[in-house]
């Protein structure tokens, strides 16, 4: 089991953040048959590119340093927010010294893979961070780059959705919903299916990062990463679904038509415009007329969350979804 010591100050301090570079990583574990399966749309769709650039490049390096429980800090750095992006984590590879890269490729190239002697010239090679970081951004750019405004918003709706458990029922509520098998007892979180053993968040708080590779939770426990806790977004299923969005009763669809259906749909948690937009790939116009339809008919409510207006079902927006109006 791994538990979490929580003092007040870490609850004062804990914060949501998002991880591209870790979003890649997973990605490439998946591709590579050592994470989480991929829905067979997604795995056609990307293994061609993917095999691709193990020829053409030297991602085959990066491949031998990653293993199904982890792979090396140096090429997926803590995120400092939501607002984090490739660039960001791209900057902070390439500026990696040497010598930390050395010690964790030493660390983590332990598998077959490190002793191929392609693989092995990159990761003995002076410019060995460079290389990796090179094959690294080809990836990004031809595997997720496309996806990522997508997969982004979906995540940004979850953290959404997070800060409104945690404004309503507060943190314990909020850390228990990530997953059924994460408790918080006595003064501490409790993840029964990881193994780490009893650690104080020490004052530095809980990193929490919302995911659409992560199978169902992971953790970070080590330095230079914050004790951290990876989950699945809420709306993932739905991607992985290899539909357009969720299924669409055809009585809702044929009342309201396709589109507003969809909003309605995906309106389980609040969200913007912008985030409806990018998360069901509709144009933002589009999106701000049926929300303006739909809220006229009494379906929505919006609010001004900061400086986002956040859309709701209303209780007959509700019951129509729910088929029980």
């Amino acid at each position: 089991m791994l538990r979490f010591e929580v003092s007040v100050e870490d609850l004062l301090r804990s914060r949501f953040a998002l991880s591209p570079a870790l979003d890649l990583c997973l990605l490439l574990r998946s591709l590579a048959g050592h994470g989480r399966p991929l829905p067979q749309a997604w795995a056609t769709r990307l293994r061609p590119a993917f095999e691709r650039l193990r020829r053409e490049t030297e991602l085959d390096a990066a491949l031998a340093l990653q293993a199904p429980q982890g792979g090396p800090n140096f090429v997926a750095p803590p995120p400092r927010g939501l607002n984090q992006t490739w660039a960001d984590d791209l900057a902070t590879i390439r500026a990696t010294p040497l010598e930390a890269a050395r010690h964790e490729i030493a660390a983590n190239a332990t598998g077959p893979s490190a002793r191929d002697p392609r693989v092995r010239t990159v990761l003995d090679s002076p410019d060995a961070v460079s290389r990796i970081a090179e094959a690294m951004d080809r990836a990004w750019h031809e595997l997720l780059a496309a996806d990522w405004p997508q997969l982004r918003a979906i995540c940004e709706r979850d953290v959404v959705h997070r800060v409104g458990v945690i404004g309503e029922h507060g943190w314990a509520t909020t850390i228990e919903s990530l997953h059924p098998g994460i408790a918080w007892r006595a003064g501490g979180i409790e993840i029964g299916f990881l193994r780490g053993g009893t650690l104080q968040l020490a004052g530095d708080g809980l990193l929490v990062i919302p995911s659409v590779f992560v199978g169902h939770v992971a953790a970070h426990m080590e330095d230079p990463w914050p004790r951290t806790l990876i989950y699945s977004a809420r709306g993932t299923a739905a991607l992985w679904d290899e539909q357009e969005t969720r299924p669409q009763p055809d009585a809702l669809t044929a009342l309201v038509g396709r589109a507003r259906a969809r909003l309605l749909l995906a309106l389980d948690a609040p969200a913007s415009t912008s985030h409806l937009a990018r998360s069901l790939t509709m144009a933002p116009g589009a999106v701000g007329d049926h929300l303006a339809i739909l809220r006229g008919a009494g379906l929505l409510v919006r609010a001004r969350s900061g400086r986002s207006v956040l859309y709701r079902r209303t209780p007959l927006g509700e019951a129509l979804v729910g088929g029980t109006g």
